[in-house]
């Protein structure tokens, strides 16, 4: 009976130091739309679980929790934004939203202030930020167009946040890379995705 009340203890103690462990792990927040939740393939082949991935082979001790949804817009990103910095305290905010903004003709006015709001959640949590680029195609007009792609180097600039250049650049021009609706990446385009990511994304690392 001793012996087993011995090995009930060392089962919980290790138990503890893992929980306690997994705590101590600093987290990497992406709150995105399709294009971080991977539409259309599956969750392990988009570039956010490639990130994990790439994190751990490199001997980056970080968690990566990805929050995006298909569809979302900055202002759905701004109801959920909240609860994920109360359930998850991460240390880097991944901000990749404005498309469907723009996609639905949204007031660009209204989509930077949105991506300021939760640049200043994250950052009034100590967490780094990360704004991505996005654009839209040029039949939206060349006023609006040319607007829409300013607005997100103007919230980098405003908020002192990072900015990620249009991650999709590396492949838009080839219609292989994308599914059949011209507009999802495939799977094999994932790590292209992650590349373009990465040079900006690399130096906020802690050692």
């Amino acid at each position: 009976m001793a012996e087993v009340m011995k090995i009930l203890q060392v089962l919980l103690l290790c138990v503890v130091s893992f929980g306690a462990r997994a705590a101590e792990v600093p987290v990497i927040l992406v709150l995105g739309d399709s294009l971080s939740a991977g539409y259309g393939i599956s969750a392990e082949q988009g570039w956010v679980s490639l990130l994990a991935r790439r994190l751990k082979d490199q001997g980056h001790d970080y968690r990566v929790v990805n929050t995006s949804i298909s569809g979302d817009t900055t202002a759905g990103g701004l109801s959920r934004l909240p609860a994920a910095l109360d359930k998850h305290k991460p240390a880097i905010v991944l901000i990749e939203l404005g498309a469907n903004d723009g996609l639905r003709g949204q007031p660009v006015a209204q989509m930077k202030g949105n991506l300021q709001k939760l640049v200043a959640m994250a950052q009034a949590r100590k967490a780094q930020t990360v704004v991505f680029e996005m654009r839209i195609p040029s039949n939206y007009g060349a006023a609006y167009t040319a607007q829409f792609t300013r607005a997100f180097g103007e919230v980098a600039a405003a908020t002192k946040t990072t900015l990620v250049p249009f991650f999709l650049m590396p492949i838009v021009t080839d219609p292989t890379q994308f599914q059949d609706d011209g507009i999802h990446p495939t799977a094999g385009a994932q790590p292209a995705l992650l590349d373009a990511v990465w040079p900006t994304l690399k130096p906020l690392l802690k050692p």
